[in-house]
């Protein structure tokens, strides 16, 4: 007799499953390019640049399941990490319907609500692109306008805005932490850019964490 999955059972099997089937599919067009052309990488110089790359990316990638599975839940992290652009976009969508509806990510309202908001942004962004690809040539001259560019410049901060008023104003306290340590890193380390985003969203949660606990501890939260 075969025994009924859970919703949440499903969803580890069917996360599993396609993500498993999205990495075979990722290395699949490299492998299939090498045996039709009959070449093959060099491999001391990938190996070289395995050596120095693959420790920050599996670093990253360490924090960003501990970080974000607690905020995406398990549905909306398995989908996120297939579709990508978690930080830009997912985490975003997610949070913000969470809130809406005011539920947790760890709940079964907040799992299924994670899951369909990082669904929907995910058909959403495919759907931009096919009418960005179509429309690209003809809007080219349109959207390079010089007096577009500062809007351009300036979609991310308004997104990360007016969901950081929200989340900041219910609990300042918690929130002084991350805001604090990210203007100290970005002033005083110019390293540090737009493109280290993706590395400082796990490092900013970590410490957040940190601080909380300390916080809760000597009853400030």
């Amino acid at each position: 007799m075969k025994k009924n999955l859970s919703y949440i059972d499903s969803v580890h099997r069917d996360g599993r499953i396609w993500n498993i089937g999205v990495m075979i599919l990722l290395l699949a067009f490299p492998c299939t390019i090498a045996i039709l052309f009959s070449v093959s990488p060099d491999w001391g110089a990938l190996g070289m640049g395995l050596i120095a790359t693959a420790p920050m990316y599996w670093a990253v990638g360490a924090i960003e399941t501990v970080t974000f599975v607690p905020m995406l839940g398990a549905g909306g992290s398995y989908l996120s990490f297939v579709t990508g652009n978690i930080s830009n976009l997912k985490l975003p969508c997610a949070l913000n319907a969470l809130e809406q509806n005011e539920v947790s990510a760890n709940s079964e309202e907040g799992e299924v609500i994670s899951t369909i908001a990082i669904a929907t942004s995910s058909i959403v962004t495919t759907l931009i692109i096919i009418v960005g690809v179509i429309c690209i040539v003809p809007l080219t001259p349109i959207l390079a306008a010089p007096v577009l560019r500062p809007a351009f410049e300036q979609i991310l901060p308004a997104l990360f805005g007016g969901l950081g008023v929200a989340f900041v104003s219910k609990n300042w306290k918690l929130a002084l932490a991350p805001i604090g340590l990210m203007l100290v890193l970005f002033i005083f380390v110019p390293a540090l850019n737009a493109g280290t985003v993706g590395i400082m969203v796990p490092v900013s949660a970590l410490f957040t964490i940190g601080i909380g606990r300390i916080l809760y501890k000597r009853g400030v939260l």
